[in-house]
């Protein structure tokens, strides 16, 4: 367990590049919204993060190839350009969303020799069902790749406020290395580098005692941190470590810098944490889906539907993660006996009614999740139906600012 973080070497932009300008949104948000992107590409400009992720948005969309070219193109140009600073140590981050909310993490490189996506029972865990065959194009964007940008949100179970909060207090102004206002309504973010991150390290592996394991689940398998955002991401860095792993020897394996994924580690019990839920539109289908939906589901819950400006209402399980389960294995099912009809998954009530109006689809709002039920849901289940929960709204996701090597110099 005490190798399972390690401190990261950060490559942040050098302190003359316009952070508006560089971060952007998470590359799964707005997947049905291409006017977000064309308008973000025409406000960033030449050095920018957008020019070294995919946004999911043009996943189908022109060739993926060329743009995956381009992408490790700009990596290699921003390297050699020397874009970047690089800083070697814990970094606290500090987000206010435009929703005003503020999100406080600590980022740090996690082992993934101690994450599967698959058995649940390491001490980095999913929290939701990973679709392998997402996981083939993410491997093709990441395999040749020199950098990483973390838009990854990983959630400890700490109650007590000993870790996050405690790195918190312990930074001033004087330890600030970046602030900037984000762009497309992003809000603001902070990072601070923390001075001395030993003891803030020791609070969070002591997380996992056996004892404390045991009080909290009734399991004392060491369940230390939850993936929150960015499953698929986590999962796509693993299956790049184990292809890289067995070409090294036991001591490059140790220091190998693919062998971790960044990622920002929050409070589940952070007060401004809310979980929201993940909609889900459905394409090429109408009142007989609402109909055999209608039919087909049942339960003591309760999920609206808007479709041409008429609200339904359809039953389902009153636990939001089995209403989850049930709606999607209805969607999945559907989708597999009509030709033509896909689903995507969208964030916010406003986003997702935009969306379902311009492109003739069917609204699905889905439940919410208490984020008290995470912890011992995973444990006692495994992973949770998958787009069970959003932390946050589509603008408050983590905007990739950040950077690390995961390639050798």
């Amino acid at each position: 367990m005490k190798d399972i973080v390690k401190i990261p070497r950060v490559l942040l932009p050098r302190e003359d590049v316009d952070l508006k300008k560089w971060a952007v949104i998470a590359c799964d948000q707005f997947t049905s919204q291409g006017q977000y992107w064309q308008q973000l590409k025409d406000y960033c400009g030449e050095v920018s993060a957008l020019n070294i992720i995919f946004p999911e948005y043009y996943l189908e969309k022109g060739s993926m190839e060329e743009r995956i070219q381009s992408i490790n193109s700009y990596m290699q140009k921003y390297l050699s350009e020397g874009v970047f600073r690089e800083v070697h140590g814990v970094i606290l981050t500090e987000r206010i969303t435009s929703y005003g909310h503020k999100r406080t993490g600590i980022l740090l490189a996690l082992d993934l020799d101690q994450y599967d996506f698959t058995t649940g029972k390491l001490p980095i865990r999913a929290t939701e069902a990973t679709v392998k065959e997402r996981l083939p194009v993410r491997l093709r964007i990441r395999e040749n790749a020199l950098l990483e940008l973390p838009h990854v949100l990983i959630l400890i179970d700490d109650e007590e406020k000993t870790v996050v909060e405690r790195a918190r207090a312990s930074v001033t102004e004087d330890d600030l290395l970046y602030s900037t206002e984000l762009n497309m309504k992003g809000g603001s973010v902070k990072g601070y580098l923390l001075k001395d991150p030993q003891p803030i390290l020791d609070a969070l592996l002591a997380l996992a005692d056996k004892d404390r394991m045991l009080r909290r689940y009734g399991d004392e398998t060491p369940f230390l941190f939850a993936v929150g955002d960015g499953n698929h991401s986590v999962a796509t860095a693993k299956l790049l470590w184990e292809r890289i792993k067995p070409g090294l020897t036991e001591s490059e394996r140790e220091h190998h810098p693919a062998r971790y994924v960044l990622a920002e580690v929050g409070n589940l019990y952070d007060d401004d944490l809310a979980f929201e839920a993940i909609h889900r539109v459905i394409f090429g289908a109408g009142e007989p889906f609402i109909k055999e939906m209608s039919e087909t589901l049942s339960g003591e819950g309760h999920v609206s539907i808007l479709y041409r400006g008429e609200m339904y209402g359809v039953s389902v399980p009153r636990v939001a993660a089995e209403a989850v389960k049930a709606v999607q294995e209805f969607i999945d099912k559907y989708i597999a006996s009509h030709e033509g009809v896909s689903v995507d998954y969208i964030h916010g009530d406003g986003n997702l009614a935009e969306v379902a109006a311009a492109k003739d689809g069917v609204a699905i709002f889905m439940p919410v999740m208490e984020k008290s039920d995470l912890f011992p849901y995973v444990v006692k289940h495994g992973s949770l139906p998958r787009k069970t929960f959003s932390m946050g709204e589509a603008e408050e996701k983590r905007y990739y600012l950040e950077a690390r090597r995961i390639i050798e110099d």
